[in-house]
Protein backbone atom coordinates (compact mmCIF):
# COMPACT_ATOMS: atom_id res chain seq x y z
CA UNK A 1 0.00 0.00 0.00
CA UNK A 2 1.45 3.31 -0.95
CA UNK A 3 1.52 5.66 1.65
CA UNK A 4 1.78 8.87 -0.21
CA UNK A 5 -0.81 11.81 0.26
CA UNK A 6 -1.76 14.91 -1.69
CA UNK A 7 -0.03 18.46 0.14
CA UNK A 8 -1.09 22.08 -0.08
CA UNK A 9 2.05 22.75 -2.14
CA UNK A 10 2.15 25.95 -2.07
CA UNK A 11 1.09 26.62 1.82
CA UNK A 12 3.68 23.90 2.82
CA UNK A 13 6.52 25.63 0.35
CA UNK A 14 5.70 29.04 2.46
CA UNK A 15 5.69 27.42 6.23
CA UNK A 16 8.77 24.91 5.50
CA UNK A 17 11.50 27.18 6.67
CA UNK A 18 12.39 24.66 9.60
CA UNK A 19 12.55 22.05 7.07
CA UNK A 20 14.73 24.01 4.61
CA UNK A 21 17.46 25.38 7.48
CA UNK A 22 17.64 21.43 8.99
CA UNK A 23 18.60 20.39 5.67
CA UNK A 24 21.37 22.62 4.88
CA UNK A 25 23.26 20.14 7.67
CA UNK A 26 22.65 16.43 5.80
CA UNK A 27 22.93 18.77 1.93
CA UNK A 28 26.82 19.55 3.51
CA UNK A 29 27.45 16.01 4.63
CA UNK A 30 27.06 15.32 0.64
CA UNK A 31 30.89 14.78 -0.58
CA UNK A 32 30.05 15.96 -4.39
CA UNK A 33 32.78 17.10 -7.18
CA UNK A 34 29.44 18.74 -8.41
CA UNK A 35 29.50 16.69 -11.51
CA UNK A 36 26.82 13.93 -10.46
CA UNK A 37 23.51 12.80 -10.22
CA UNK A 38 21.93 13.18 -7.24
CA UNK A 39 18.59 11.24 -6.31
CA UNK A 40 15.95 13.58 -3.68
CA UNK A 41 13.96 11.09 -2.37
CA UNK A 42 10.70 12.96 -1.27
CA UNK A 43 11.79 16.04 -3.17
CA UNK A 44 8.48 18.80 -2.45
CA UNK A 45 8.28 21.94 -3.50
CA UNK A 46 11.62 21.91 -4.30
CA UNK A 47 13.33 24.63 -1.87
CA UNK A 48 15.66 21.57 -0.90
CA UNK A 49 16.05 20.75 -4.29
CA UNK A 50 17.57 24.46 -5.44
CA UNK A 51 20.62 23.90 -2.61
CA UNK A 52 21.52 20.38 -4.15
CA UNK A 53 21.52 22.34 -7.68
CA UNK A 54 23.88 25.19 -6.14
CA UNK A 55 26.00 21.98 -5.13
CA UNK A 56 26.05 20.17 -9.10
CA UNK A 57 27.40 23.50 -11.31
CA UNK A 58 27.10 20.46 -14.18
CA UNK A 59 25.68 17.69 -12.40
CA UNK A 60 22.04 16.96 -12.01
CA UNK A 61 19.38 16.33 -9.39
CA UNK A 62 16.25 13.78 -9.66
CA UNK A 63 13.58 15.03 -7.70
CA UNK A 64 10.78 12.28 -6.85
CA UNK A 65 8.06 13.24 -4.29
CA UNK A 66 3.92 11.15 -4.15
CA UNK A 67 2.34 14.54 -3.94
CA UNK A 68 1.40 15.84 -8.02
CA UNK A 69 1.20 19.15 -6.26
CA UNK A 70 4.37 19.33 -4.57
CA UNK A 71 6.02 18.39 -8.11
CA UNK A 72 3.84 20.92 -10.07
CA UNK A 73 5.17 23.51 -7.12
CA UNK A 74 8.34 22.57 -7.76
CA UNK A 75 8.20 22.53 -11.39
CA UNK A 76 6.67 26.04 -11.18
CA UNK A 77 10.31 27.01 -9.00
CA UNK A 78 13.20 24.97 -10.85
CA UNK A 79 11.09 23.80 -14.01
CA UNK A 80 13.74 26.56 -16.07
CA UNK A 81 16.84 24.58 -14.41
CA UNK A 82 17.66 21.72 -17.21
CA UNK A 83 19.88 20.23 -14.71
CA UNK A 84 16.59 19.04 -12.82
CA UNK A 85 14.60 16.27 -13.75
CA UNK A 86 10.70 16.42 -11.66
CA UNK A 87 8.58 13.37 -11.08
CA UNK A 88 5.78 11.88 -9.35
CA UNK A 89 6.38 8.71 -7.98
CA UNK A 90 5.95 6.37 -4.81
CA UNK A 91 9.80 5.78 -3.13
CA UNK A 92 8.38 2.23 -2.24
CA UNK A 93 7.56 1.58 -6.02
CA UNK A 94 10.87 3.40 -7.13
CA UNK A 95 12.36 2.60 -10.17
CA UNK A 96 15.21 4.62 -12.04
CA UNK A 97 16.64 4.50 -15.40
CA UNK A 98 20.00 4.59 -14.29
CA UNK A 99 21.44 4.37 -11.08
CA UNK A 100 22.66 7.76 -9.12
CA UNK A 101 25.68 8.94 -7.84
CA UNK A 102 24.22 10.02 -4.33
CA UNK A 103 20.48 9.94 -2.47
CA UNK A 104 19.65 12.65 -0.40
CA UNK A 105 16.32 13.38 1.52
CA UNK A 106 15.18 15.27 4.29
CA UNK A 107 11.67 15.50 6.09
CA UNK A 108 10.37 12.45 3.94
CA UNK A 109 10.97 8.80 5.15
CA UNK A 110 8.97 9.06 8.66
CA UNK A 111 5.74 9.40 6.61
CA UNK A 112 6.65 5.84 5.21
CA UNK A 113 5.49 3.15 7.24
CA UNK A 114 7.49 0.31 5.37
CA UNK A 115 11.22 1.23 6.34
CA UNK A 116 12.78 -2.04 4.66
CA UNK A 117 11.11 -1.74 1.25
CA UNK A 118 12.16 2.05 1.48
CA UNK A 119 15.71 1.24 1.96
CA UNK A 120 15.78 -1.40 -0.29
CA UNK A 121 14.93 0.70 -3.30
CA UNK A 122 17.00 3.02 -2.36
CA UNK A 123 20.02 0.61 -2.62
CA UNK A 124 18.90 -0.72 -5.88
CA UNK A 125 18.75 3.27 -7.17
CA UNK A 126 22.98 3.90 -5.95
CA UNK A 127 25.61 2.77 -8.19
CA UNK A 128 28.53 1.04 -5.99
CA UNK A 129 30.06 3.35 -4.43
CA UNK A 130 27.30 5.95 -3.70
CA UNK A 131 26.24 7.69 -0.65
CA UNK A 132 22.78 7.77 1.12
CA UNK A 133 22.26 11.03 3.32
CA UNK A 134 18.99 11.37 4.92
CA UNK A 135 17.48 12.97 7.88
CA UNK A 136 13.66 12.66 9.11
CA UNK A 137 11.98 12.55 12.35
CA UNK A 138 12.97 9.80 14.45
CA UNK A 139 12.14 7.94 17.74
CA UNK A 140 10.48 10.37 20.68
CA UNK A 141 9.87 12.99 17.61
CA UNK A 142 7.07 15.68 18.36
CA UNK A 143 6.21 12.82 20.96
CA UNK A 144 3.15 15.37 22.55
CA UNK A 145 1.98 15.89 19.49
CA UNK A 146 1.60 12.88 18.40
CA UNK A 147 -0.18 12.19 21.84
CA UNK A 148 -2.51 14.82 21.10
CA UNK A 149 -3.45 13.56 17.32
CA UNK A 150 -3.73 10.26 18.85
CA UNK A 151 -6.14 11.23 21.32
CA UNK A 152 -8.49 13.85 19.05
CA UNK A 153 -8.63 10.98 16.39
CA UNK A 154 -10.62 9.20 19.15
CA UNK A 155 -12.91 11.62 19.89
CA UNK A 156 -16.97 10.44 18.93
CA UNK A 157 -16.60 13.70 15.96
CA UNK A 158 -13.73 12.30 14.45
CA UNK A 159 -12.88 8.07 15.20
CA UNK A 160 -15.44 6.69 12.41
CA UNK A 161 -13.01 8.21 9.31
CA UNK A 162 -9.74 7.21 11.15
CA UNK A 163 -11.07 3.76 11.87
CA UNK A 164 -9.02 2.17 9.16
CA UNK A 165 -6.26 4.01 9.35
CA UNK A 166 -2.49 2.94 9.60
CA UNK A 167 -0.16 5.04 11.33
CA UNK A 168 0.15 8.38 10.42
CA UNK A 169 4.49 8.03 11.20
CA UNK A 170 7.44 5.76 11.48
CA UNK A 171 9.80 7.92 14.07
CA UNK A 172 12.03 4.60 13.70
CA UNK A 173 14.56 4.05 16.28
CA UNK A 174 18.72 4.42 15.99
CA UNK A 175 19.10 0.28 16.12
CA UNK A 176 15.98 -0.28 13.88
CA UNK A 177 17.16 1.81 11.46
CA UNK A 178 20.92 0.39 11.40
CA UNK A 179 19.24 -3.02 11.42
CA UNK A 180 17.13 -2.30 8.46
CA UNK A 181 20.08 -0.41 6.49
CA UNK A 182 22.41 -3.55 6.75
CA UNK A 183 19.82 -6.06 5.38
CA UNK A 184 19.00 -3.87 2.93
CA UNK A 185 22.82 -4.37 1.53
CA UNK A 186 24.03 -0.87 2.95
CA UNK A 187 26.93 -0.55 4.75
CA UNK A 188 29.61 2.17 6.63
CA UNK A 189 25.96 3.22 8.09
CA UNK A 190 26.27 5.67 10.93
CA UNK A 191 22.80 6.63 12.34
CA UNK A 192 22.26 9.28 15.01
CA UNK A 193 19.32 11.46 17.11
CA UNK A 194 19.47 15.37 17.00
CA UNK A 195 16.76 16.81 19.50
CA UNK A 196 15.28 20.38 17.86
CA UNK A 197 12.85 22.88 18.93
CA UNK A 198 10.54 24.93 16.85
CA UNK A 199 7.79 27.09 17.67
CA UNK A 200 5.61 28.44 14.94
CA UNK A 201 4.88 31.82 14.01
CA UNK A 202 1.22 31.06 12.74
CA UNK A 203 0.80 27.48 14.84
CA UNK A 204 -2.55 26.73 13.51
CA UNK A 205 -1.40 27.13 9.72
CA UNK A 206 2.10 25.28 10.44
CA UNK A 207 0.01 22.13 11.92
CA UNK A 208 -2.53 21.86 9.40
CA UNK A 209 -0.37 21.82 6.71
CA UNK A 210 2.45 20.56 7.67
CA UNK A 211 1.70 17.91 10.44
CA UNK A 212 -2.02 16.76 9.51
CA UNK A 213 -2.14 16.16 6.16
CA UNK A 214 -2.94 12.46 6.31
CA UNK A 215 -5.66 13.30 8.99
CA UNK A 216 -7.02 16.27 6.74
CA UNK A 217 -7.09 14.03 3.89
CA UNK A 218 -9.10 11.67 5.53
CA UNK A 219 -11.88 14.00 7.07
CA UNK A 220 -14.81 15.95 5.17
CA UNK A 221 -14.19 19.68 4.37
CA UNK A 222 -16.52 20.40 7.39
CA UNK A 223 -15.17 19.30 9.49
CA UNK A 224 -11.35 20.53 8.56
CA UNK A 225 -11.34 23.62 10.94
CA UNK A 226 -12.87 21.91 13.73
CA UNK A 227 -10.19 19.09 14.06
CA UNK A 228 -7.09 21.36 14.09
CA UNK A 229 -8.61 23.27 16.40
CA UNK A 230 -8.90 20.41 18.62
CA UNK A 231 -5.62 19.27 18.14
CA UNK A 232 -4.03 22.39 18.94
CA UNK A 233 -6.50 23.34 21.95
CA UNK A 234 -5.30 20.14 23.64
CA UNK A 235 -1.64 21.03 23.66
CA UNK A 236 0.38 23.91 25.64
CA UNK A 237 0.38 27.26 24.19
CA UNK A 238 2.38 29.10 22.92
CA UNK A 239 2.87 25.95 21.14
CA UNK A 240 6.74 24.61 20.84
CA UNK A 241 7.40 21.17 18.58
CA UNK A 242 10.55 19.38 20.33
CA UNK A 243 11.51 17.85 17.44
CA UNK A 244 14.07 14.48 17.63
CA UNK A 245 15.52 13.88 14.02
CA UNK A 246 17.01 10.60 12.94
CA UNK A 247 20.33 11.41 10.59
CA UNK A 248 21.88 8.61 8.32
CA UNK A 249 24.67 8.00 6.83
CA UNK A 250 25.38 5.29 4.30
CA UNK A 251 26.76 3.78 1.48
CA UNK A 252 26.41 1.02 -1.21
CA UNK A 253 29.36 -1.11 -0.90
CA UNK A 254 31.82 -0.10 -4.27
Amino acid sequence: MSDTVDWEASAYDRLADPQEEWAREVVARLELAGNETVLDAGCGSGRITRQLLERLPSGRVIGVDGSAAMIEQARAALGGDDRVELRVGDLLALDLDQEVDAVFSNATFHWILNHERLFGRLFAALRPGGALEAQCGGEGNVAEWERAVEAIAGDERFVAYFRAMPSSWNFASVGDTQARLARAGFEAARVWLQRKSYSPPDPREFVRVVGLAKHIDRLPAELHDEFVDAVLGSMVRPLTLEYVRLNITARRPA
